[in-house]
């Protein structure tokens, strides 16, 4: 995607928090939200002495990512020291990979306005989160966490493939949601489970020669992130327009202002001063134990999504926005297996749960309900107890007071009005209040039945039987 003459070039490198048990190098929990420094034992606070172990699972599942993405699986790997002062990793340097990462040259594949686009991977390797700083802005100091200190991360590094904001957000939910199916990370971007530094640079159109590039450091927001992007391309062709020069460094995004400011300048690989961390053994994979985990992978989204097609004749679209998220998926899944009516509850996620998330600015793991309590709102309707306008309603009040949907319309007096006299006199009732309508109706203009059915809803507060209607207007209209 080109802007004023200038062609956007995007990196990312996603860090995705693994849902192991325990961290990378020690027996400590994972668990978030502790209590500060309660998840910490001798070895995550580096003290003499102590030794890390590496935890097997984190490479199972670091192979897992990459065997989802279409990484080449390294079977010969090391960790590696990268030396740099973290003042919240206790050891002034993190256990990380260099050279052997475990996972190569993968892909992953978007849409885009022109078609399907291929999104190179340059790597994936596993290194430890560090710590959290509590800043305390009375006292003017800062305090320490270090439960988060040797949870175990897998770095995903893309090549500087991506074009615009969309394509970059195109990636990351794709990403998420193929993290999120493997079940290797819950991917809580509101927990710091998904952060991503974005690497923006432009050039001239027509130039083969990278710009100078920008890093915008941990952003865990898709808005801020499209947000972050278009003001930094935009910063970057300004300086170029009044002859300046791109400097590299590292920012800082402020979504208040919605302005990058500059944190440091941006280090280099040789800053880091890598080398092989010497208490750790080298890692060698087996071909029978990478052949093991392709073969128990779980259904990824792509696969799920032309099952929906073929199996429950799903439109692609609608296929593909169930599917985009997992937590979507199985809350489909889940009340398909109850209610065994995809068409509805498909419609009521594609129309209703989509609108209220974005209205919310949610994201689906935020909805608060069951695949049982949607299951239940389809019967309810299926078995005519309630009509489809009430199902909005009683929508909106799952997402607020989450409960059966039973109980709902009970407690709100929304059972539907399926009783013929009672409906017979709202038609007479507003066939009366309508003659302009009905004279419409009778000359031929069938939208005019509409209105009219449209103004008995209104009368009942969506409580009346549509169908019935419909017949009853008719018949009445046809004296």
């Amino acid at each position: 995607m080109s802007r004023n003459g200038y062609e956007i070039v995007i990196g990312l490198e996603v860090h995705a928090e693994l849902s192991t048990k325990t961290k990378i190098f020690c027996s400590c929990s994972t668990e978030f939200g502790g209590e500060p420094n309660t998840h910490t034992c001798p070895i995550c606070m580096a003290m003499p002495g102590t030794l890390p172990v590496l935890n097997e699972k984190v490479v199972e599942y670091a192979v897992k990512a990459g065997l989802a993405t279409n990484c080449e699986i390294s079977r010969n790997s090391k960790n590696d020291r990268k030396n740099y002062f973290y003042p919240d990793l206790p050891k002034s340097y993190q256990i990380s990979q260099f050279d052997k990462p475990l996972c190569e040259h993968g892909y992953i594949e978007i849409d885009t306005n022109d078609g399907k686009k291929q999104i190179r991977l340059t790597r994936i390797h596993i290194e430890e989160d560090a710590g959290k700083l509590n800043h305390d802005e009375f006292g003017g100091g800062s305090l320490v966490d270090l439960n988060r200190a040797g949870v175990p991360l897998i770095e995903i590094v893309s090549e500087p493939d991506l074009r615009s904001a969309e394509e970059a957000e195109q990636y990351l939910r794709k990403l998420k949601s193929i993290l999120e199916y493997i079940e290797v990370s819950d991917c809580k971007m509101q927990e710091g489970s998904l952060r991503a530094d974005v690497n923006v640079s432009v050039r001239k159109l027509g130039d083969t020669k990278f710009g100078t590039r920008t890093e915008m450091k941990n952003m865990n927001s898709f808005r801020s992130i499209v947000r972050a992007i278009d003001y930094e391309v935009d910063r970057q062709i300004d300086i170029l327009e009044d002859g300046g020069k791109i400097e590299q460094e590292t920012l800082r995004w402020d979504d208040v202002s919605g302005k990058t400011f500059s944190m440091r300048d941006k280090e280099d690989a040789q800053d880091y001063r890598y080398f092989p961390d010497p208490d750790l053994v080298a890692i060698r994979l087996s071909e029978e134990y990478i052949q093991s985990i392709k073969d128990n992978l779980p259904e990824l989204p792509e696969s799920r999504k032309e099952r929906y097609i073929n199996e429950y004749k799903l439109s692609e679209k609608d296929a593909k926005t169930i599917t985009n998220s997992k937590y979507l998926s199985d809350l489909f899944e889940g009340a398909l297996k109850i209610c065994g009516n995809a068409k509805a509850v498909n419609n009521l996620i594609i129309s209703d749960i989509s609108r209220i998330l974005n209205e919310k600015e949610l994201e689906p793991e935020g909805i608060p309900f069951t695949a049982e309590h949607l299951a239940e709102l389809v019967s309810l309707i299926d078995k005519n107890i309630i009509s489809s306008s009430i199902a909005k309603k009683v929508l909106e009040e799952l997402f607020e007071n989450p409960k059966a949907p039973s109980k709902i319309i009970e407690e709100k007096g929304w059972i539907q009005i399926s009783d013929e006299g009672a409906i017979k006199e709202v038609v007479l009732k507003v066939l009366e209040a309508n003659a302009q309508s009905v004279a419409d109706y009778k000359a031929g203009k069938d939208k005019a039945l509409g209105f009219l059915v449209g103004q008995a809803m209104k009368e009942t507060k969506g409580k009346a039987n549509p169908k019935m209607l419909n017949k009853m207007f008719i018949e009445e209209l046809s004296k």
